[in-house]
């Protein structure tokens, strides 16, 4: 089974939001080596000018692999997530994620490409605020397999 080329332009709003916990700010950054005190101290980022703890830059993919989540489970894609693999990756930090953020996201559906038996698919996870205000973009490139692949 390849992805679906007609969702290519879908769009997926989140279902619920996402609340940022301080913990899983501290332990993601503890995880991927982020040792700046303003991921781990509340002084610390408040005397950078934050409310409280600060996310490493790449939290942003928690919060977007939970709105791709949505596209990949939806049986009208085609996708088989057994038979995928992260290609690429990229962040637009509009400011950071902080302890408390209430956030929403929208997936849209980018082009998707099959060659070979290989499937590449592009999503856009758009990440707003609690106000709607912009937080983050995360673009990511599926790579997957097909059948006999």
């Amino acid at each position: 089974m390849q992805p679906n080329p007609d969702l290519a332009g879908r769009v997926y709003q989140s279902t619920e939001p996402y609340l940022v916990g301080r913990e899983k700010l501290r332990e993601f950054a503890t995880a991927v080596g982020a040792t700046h005190p303003a991921h781990h101290h509340v002084a610390s980022a408040q005397a950078l000018g934050y409310r409280d703890i600060i996310a490493p830059p790449t939290f942003a993919v928690v919060v977007a692999q939970r709105a791709e989540a949505a596209y990949v489970t939806d049986q009208t894609s085609g996708i088989d997530f057994t038979r995928v693999v992260h290609a690429a990756q990229a962040f637009t930090h509009h400011r950071p994620i902080v302890a408390g953020d209430l956030l929403a996201t929208e997936l849209t559906v980018g082009p998707i490409t099959t060659r070979s038996g290989l499937s590449l698919v592009t999503t856009v996870v758009d990440i707003i605020d609690d106000v709607g205000a912009p937080v983050a973009q995360v673009t990511s490139q599926l790579a997957v397999r097909g059948e006999g692949s």
